[in-house]
C-alpha cells in the first residue's frame, strides 16, 4: 500500500526466504538508471508472496535489447518486460527534434513504440509494460501551451492519450500510469533532481517503492490475483452518525458539509459495483433498522439492488465475515473490508489475515482520498458480464436459501432446471474465456493464462478444439461459467490443456456434465484417449482429486482415460443444443 514501505524494507526483503512463492520473470529496460526500481521490486515481490527473477538491461540500451534479436533480453525469455521511460530524456529529445517537427514529435514517439511492440510481440509471448510519462512544465508558452500543438507539454499529454489508446489496439500492453502517481503525490516527491544529475536516476528514493508497487499490481492482475469483493460497515462510514441512535433522518448524508464526504463515497462504491466488484455490507445493527436508509433515504446512492449480500445483526464482524465468504464462495484474499472502528478493524486483521483491511484516517474526510491511493482493484480486464456480477451473486443467495428447504441435495438441483449452452469458442465469447484464464485460480486444472489474441490464435489452430459453457435456471442466468480447451496430442488422443469453471457452479454437476460434453467432442472427432494434467498451486487444492473422481487412471504424472469404455454420467442438467458437436470453429 502506498506509504506503508520504504525503499530500505523493500531492500531488507531480498534477505528473506522467497521459496515457495510464485516465480515471474521480468525484463527491465530503462532509459534511466534503474538499479534502485529493480530493488524495489522484487522487495515488494516480497511482500505480494512473487519471486521476481529480473533481468536488467545496462543503462539506455532499450533499443539495442530490443532490436538484437539474440541480446540477453531475448535469451532471458521474460514473462513480462518493462520499458521504463522518462520524462526529463523525452524533454531532451523534444529540444532536439526540428522546430518544424516538434508540432509531431509524439507521432514520432509512437512510431517508435509501435516499433518495440512489433519487434518485441513477433519475437515472444511477454506482455509489455511501458509507463505514461509525467508531466514536467517546461515553461517555454507557460499557460499558452494548452494552445499551442508545437509545445512540450502539449506534445507530452498527446503522448499519454496516444499510449492508452496504443493499449486499447493490443492487449499485451499493459499501462503503468506514472502521470496519476504524480498527479497524487506531486512531480517534486517522485523525482530527485540531485540524483538525476549526479546518477541519472529520474525517481527519487521516495518514489521508487511506489513505482515497484504499480509493476507489482499490473503482474498481479495478470496472475489472477486482485480483489473481488468490497465489504462496507455502515455507521461512520458510509454515513455519518448511528442509524440505532439517530434515526435515518439523523444521519449524515446529501452534498452539505460531512454528508458530503459520505454520499462520494458511496459514488465510488457504485462506480466498483458497476465494474464488476461485489459490495457486501457488515454491521452490527438491527437488520430492518439497517436497510431502511438504502430503502426510503432520499440522499442515499447505494440502493439494496446494489449489494451482493446484505449481513446486519448483533453477531461479531470476523463471523459474519466468513458467512459472506462462505455464501460468495471466493477467497479472503480477494475481499476488502472497510470499517470505521479501529478495534473492529483489529479483531478482523488478526482473525483473517488473509482480508485486505485498510486503516482509515481518523478523519472522514480522507477516507476517499485514501482508499483511492491504495488502488484496491487493479485489474487486467473488463467485460460486459462484468457489470451482471453482483445480479448472478445475489440470485445465487436465493439459491442458497431455496437449497434449505429440501431435506437432500439431489431434489434441489432436480427442481432448479438447469440448462446449459454449450458451443465452440466465438468472438462473443473470447474476452470472457481470456477472462476466465486470467483469474480463475480454485477450479483451475493448469492455471494458464491466456489473453484475447491468445485465444484467437488457438481457435484458428486446427490442433486445438475449443468448448464454452453457460448455465442457467429458474433463478437467473450463470454466464459463462466453464472453459474447456483441448489440445490434439496424436492421432487417437485428446490433451485437456485448460479446464477452468467458476466457484459458483460447483456441486450443481457441471464436472460431470462438462466431462460428458468433452467424451462428445472426443467421439465426433474420432478420438480414443483423454489426457488430463493436475498443476497444484497454494490455491487449487479443491480439484486434487478431479480426474480420479472423473474415472482417469494416473500413469507418469498424467491422468488417462479411455473414451470408448467411459460411461456418462448422470446430471440434473439439460444441454440446449445437443448437435454442437457438429459446430467447428
Amino acid at each position: 500500500m502506498y506509504g506503508q514501505y520504504t525503499f530500505s524494507d523493500l531492500k531488507s526483503n531480498l534477505k528473506k526466504d522467497f521459496s515457495g512463492f510464485k516465480k515471474v520473470k521480468l525484463a527491465l529496460l530503462s532509459d534511466s538508471a534503474s538499479q534502485f526500481l529493480n530493488i524495489a521490486i522484487k522487495g515488494f515481490g516480497y511482500n505480494r508472496q512473487l519471486h521476481f527473477e529480473i533481468y536488467e538491461a545496462d543503462y539506455n540500451q532499450v533499443d539495442l535489447q530490443v532490436s538484437d534479436p539474440f541480446s540477453e533480453l531475448y535469451t532471458f525469455n521474460p514473462d513480462f518486460i518493462f520499458i521504463n521511460f522518462s520524462t526529463e530524456k523525452l524533454l531532451t529529445a523534444f529540444y532536439e527534434t526540428e522546430s518544424s517537427l516538434q508540432g509531431v514529435f509524439s507521432d514520432l514517439v509512437l512510431q517508435t513504440i509501435q516499433k518495440y511492440m512489433d519487434v518485441i510481440f513477433s519475437r515472444t509471448r511477454s506482455k509489455l509494460i511501458i509507463n505514461t510519462y509525467p508531466e514536467i512544465n517546461d515553461s517555454v508558452f507557460g499557460n499558452y501551451s494548452s494552445k499551442n500543438e508545437a509545445s512540450f507539454i502539449y506534445q507530452l499529454r498527446k503522448i499519454n492519450l496516444l499510449l492508452m489508446e496504443k493499449s486499447q489496439e493490443n492487449k499485451d500492453l499493459l499501462i503503468c500510469d506514472l502521470a496519476v502517481l504524480q498527479a497524487e503525490l506531486g512531480y517534486s516527491f517522485i523525482s530527485d533532481k540531485k540524483m538525476y544529475a549526479m546518477a541519472d536516476m529520474v525517481y527519487s528514493v521516495d518514489a521508487v517503492p511506489y513505482v515497484a508497487k504499480i509493476i507489482t499490481d499490473i503482474i498481479l492482475s495478470y496472475q489472477g490475483t486482485f480483489n473481488k469483493c468490497l465489504i462496507l460497515d455502515l455507521d461512520n462510514t458510509i454515513w455519518g452518525g448511528i442509524i440505532g441512535d439517530d434515526g435515518m433522518e439523523g444521519i449524515q448524508l446529501g452534498h452539505l458539509g460531512l454528508g458530503k464526504v459520505y454520499t462520494e463515497l458511496q459514488l465510488w462504491a457504485k462506480q466498483l459495483k458497476q465494474r464488476g466488484i461485489l459490495l457486501a455490507i457488515c454491521s452490527k445493527n438491527t437488520e430492518e433498522i439497517a436497510k431502511e436508509p438504502f430503502i426510503k433515504h432520499p440522499d442515499m446512492v447505494l440502493r439494496m439492488d446494489d449489494i451482493a449480500m446484505f449481513v446486519a445483526n448483533w453477531e461479531t464482524k470476523v463471523e459474519n465475515i466468513r458467512y459472506i465468504q462462505s455464501i460468495l464462495n471466493i477467497g479472503f484474499d480477494s475481499m476488502v473490508f472497510v470499517d470505521d472502528n479501529p478495534f473492529e478493524r483489529e479483531m478482523v486483521k488478526s482473525a483473517i489475515p488473509e482480508l485486505t483491511v485498510p486503516d482509515l484516517p481518523e478523519d472522514p474526510a480522507n477516507y476517499l482520498a485514501y482508499l483511492r491511493s491504495l488502488n484496491l482493484f487493479e485489474t487486467a480486464s473488463f467485460t460486459e458480464e462484468d457489470s451482471e456480477r453482483t445480479k448472478q451473486y445475489q440470485e445465487e443467495t436465493l439459491r442458497n436459501i431455496l437449497q434449505r428447504s429440501f431435506d437432500n441435495g439431489n431434489d434441489f438441483l432436480a427442481n432448479l432446471g438447469m440448462t446449459a449452452i454449450v458451443k465452440t469458442f466465438d468472438e462473443f465469447c473470447i474476452p470472457r474465456v481470456a477472462q476466465l484464464t486470467q483469474r480463475s485460480n480454485q477450479f483451475n486444472l493448469r492455471t494458464i493464462r491466456y489473453t484475447e489474441e491468445d485465444i484467437r490464435f488457438l481457435c484458428k489452430d486446427p490442433d486445438f478444439l475449443t468448448i464454452s459453457l453457460s448455465l442457467e435456471d429458474r433463478i437467473g442466468h450463470h454466464g459463462l461459467i466453464a472453459v474447456i480447451i483441448l489440445k490434439k496430442q496424436d492421432e487417437y488422443s485428446l490433451f485437456i490443456d485448460t479446464w477452468i469453471m467458476s466457484c459458483r457452479v460447483l456441486k450443481r454437476g457441471m464436472e460431470n456434465f462438462t466431462m460428458n460434453m468433452i467424451i462428445d467432442l472426443a467421439k465426433e472427432n474420432n478420438f480414443e484417449k483423454i489426457i488430463g494434467e493436475y498443476l497444484p498451486t497454494n490455491k487449487n487444492g479443491i480439484v486434487t482429486n478431479h480426474y480420479k473422481d472423473l474415472g482417469f487412471e494416473l500413469m507418469d504424472n498424467k491422468w488417462f482415460l479411455d473414451v470408448a469404455s467411459y460411461q456418462e454420467k448422470n446430471t440434473f442438467i439439460t444441454n440446449s443444443n445437443k448437435a454442437w458437436t457438429a459446430i467447428r470453429y
